[in-house]
Formats: structure tokens, sequence, C-alpha cells
């Protein structure tokens, strides 16, 4: 089943996101060749309108293929009007931006659903969630083992720890399992074992979970989120917006985090750990599941967003080029920045990859 709810989650993700994409080509009169759930040898498919509709063998990904999409591409006479790179700047622009935009919409509609249904929304705060100690209860799990007061958690069984969120997600995942704490006390590095307290708790869906608990509180107390709720039908949209927003922010905080070193790389999560986590919030109720799915497309469309080279945000940064110099890069600047932004692309995979093997090497 987890595979299941991963591949629904993904898959909806991808169609929302190459949709934006087919959507504003269509409004803005280009010929859309191809639209495509995957990549590689063709599965299923029909056509209509002009368009071939396609399910495609390796699941890791979308396109939408346009007319002259490609440099130096040959296209009839009658059909240049129709085709990508004889629009204008602004329209090619909003064509690209279309698939984040599409994303941060998905994730506005299921902020809605909550606050419609008088569910709250609760975004991190990052700037707040400094993974260190402020209280430990007198007798729990992290008292018995030595953790005190004032100790910066650094690492728990090997897993670096970023944020206090990282302690919460490997603390509650292990009830009952013995786990190897490193913790900064000053200018030592402390190991200690700890085994988190299975706690039973019903979910709203009112499912009966299981999760770890050690007996500390962050400095500052509670955890620190913008909990937004809805006052009244007419507060849903302007309040959902907010929470995408401030969604959003949270994840760039967190890439830039991970650019600047403030957050070890060994954080970086891949496939392997986008389907671990689909099958433990389904497991949790559809609230859960909804929840996990927004962070997703907010992600993606952030990721996307980025100037790198073949991603949307690449295209659009080409775009402005070209809008100040009148003219575009020439085809052979524009292939060599792609196998860069490419290369880039694949050791970013590949280094997530390996991340996720090592989680399951670890139990994780």
């Amino acid at each position: 089943m987890t595979l299941l709810w991963a591949a629904i989650l993904l898959g909806l993700l991808i169609f929302v996101h190459e949709l934006g994409h087919f959507l504003l080509a269509k409004l803005m009169g280009v010929k859309v060749l191809k639209f495509s759930l995957g990549f590689g040898p063709r599965v299923a498919g029909f056509t209509a309108g002009g368009t071939e509709y396609l399910i495609s063998a390796l699941p890791l990904g979308g396109y939408v293929k346009m007319l002259g999409e490609e440099q130096g591409e040959e296209i009839p006479q009658e059909e240049k009007k129709f085709s990508f790179n004889s629009q204008p700047v602004w329209k090619r622009g909003l064509i690209a931006l279309a698939g984040p935009v599409f994303n941060l919409l998905l994730t506005f509609v299921i902020f809605v659903s909550f606050l419609s249904v008088k569910l709250p929304v609760n975004i991190p705060r990052l700037s707040d969630m400094k993974a260190q100690v402020g209280e430990v209860v007198k007798g729990s799990p992290a008292d018995e083992a030595g953790i005190k007061a004032g100790d910066k958690i650094v690492e728990i069984d090997g897993r670096p720890v970023n944020t206090w969120l990282d302690i919460v997600a490997l603390v509650s995942g292990k009830p009952g399992q013995k786990l190897l704490f490193k913790v900064q006390r000053g200018a030592q590095t402390l190991s200690y074992y700890v085994t988190p307290e299975p706690v039973q708790e019903k979910t709203a869906g009112g499912k009966v979970i299981t999760f770890g608990r050690i007996g500390i509180q962050r400095t500052g107390g509670e955890m620190p989120f913008y909990v937004i709720t809805a006052g009244s039908p007419l507060a849903v949209p302007f309040k959902a917006a907010e929470a995408t927003y401030r969604l959003s922010a949270f994840v760039w905080d967190a890439i830039w985090n991970l650019v600047t070193g403030a957050f070890s790389l060994k954080s970086i999560g891949g496939p392997i750990a986008i389907v671990q986590e689909s099958g433990k919030a389904a497991a949790m109720g559809v609230f859960s599941y909804l929840m996990f799915m927004a962070f997703i497309s907010a992600n993606l469309a952030v990721l996307n967003l980025l100037p790198i080279p073949i991603l949307d945000g690449g295209h659009i940064f080409f775009l402005a080029i070209e809008g100040v110099r009148g003219k575009p890069l020439s085809e052979t600047v524009q292939m060599n920045l792609q196998r860069i932004g490419l290369l880039i692309l694949i050791i970013i995979m590949a280094f997530a990859l390996h991340n996720d093997i090592l989680r399951l090497l670890r139990g994780g």
C-alpha cells in the first residue's frame, strides 16, 4: 500500500505541474504536441486535438512538448505562429511559470479544504527551531540517560539533526527502540543511549497511533508553528493564501540553509524517503496525507523556480536575459548551460538516493 500511496501522490503532483504548462500554452496559442506522465517508451495513450496524451514507462516526472520548443527545430511556415519560440518573451515566461504556480495552487486548495472544516494549518517557523534542549522532564527517558537542559542534539543514530522537527521525526518513529544521541555540551560532544517511551494517541480520523517520546522540550517552550485558522468562511481563501506563502517561505529557508551549510546535506531526502513518508502519512489518516501532499507540492514549486538550467526557473532566467538583451543566448551557450544544469540535478539526486539507502540500512 505504501507504493500505491506514493504513486498517487507523485502522479497527482506531476499531473498538476504539467497541466499548468499545458493550459497556459493552449491559452497563449501555442501548439502542444505531447502531454506525458513519465518519460521513456510509451505505455498507453491517445491523440486528441492535435496533442498526444501519454503514460510513459519511467514514472520519474513528466513533460509537455510544444511545437518549436527546441532550438533549430524545422517548422512549416503556416505553423510558425503556433510555435513556442515565435511567441514574445512574456508569453513564454508565463508558460514556464505556470507549472510551479499550479503546484502552489494545489497547496492552496488543500489548505482551503482544511480551513473550511475548521482544521488549523500549522506551518513551522524554521528560524525558531534550534535543536537545543530547553527542559528535561524529571524521570523521563532523556533524564535517565543523562541529557541535560542546554544540550544541543546534533545526531540521532547516525542521522544528522538540523532542527527540532528532525528530533521529533526520528524519536516519534522509534517507540521502544534504543537510540544513540550525540549532543554538544559546551566544547564537549557526548553520546547517550535513549529509549523513547511508547505513547498512544488518536488521530483526527479516529485511528490510534503509537509514537515515541523521550521527555524533552525545546528552548522557548512548545513547538514553533504559525497556527493559521479562519474565523469565518470569507476568511478561508485569505488564510489559505497566507499558509501557502508561509510554507513556501519555509521551503526556501530550508534550501538556503542547505546551500550555506547551516544544515547538513545528509538531511536531503530522495524518492525512497518520499515513498516511506507517503505511507506513514496515509496510515495516520487523510488529513496527514493531504498535509504531506501540500508540503511536497510546495517543495516542487520552489525547487522548480530555482535558476538552474533545465528547470522552469532556468528557462525563466534565460528568458529574462533575452528580454534585457533583445535576443536569446546562442544555442551553443544554452546547450552548455543545460548540460551543467543536468549534471547538477544528477549530483543532487545521486546524493539524495545515497542518503535514502543509508537510512534504509540503518532501519530509518
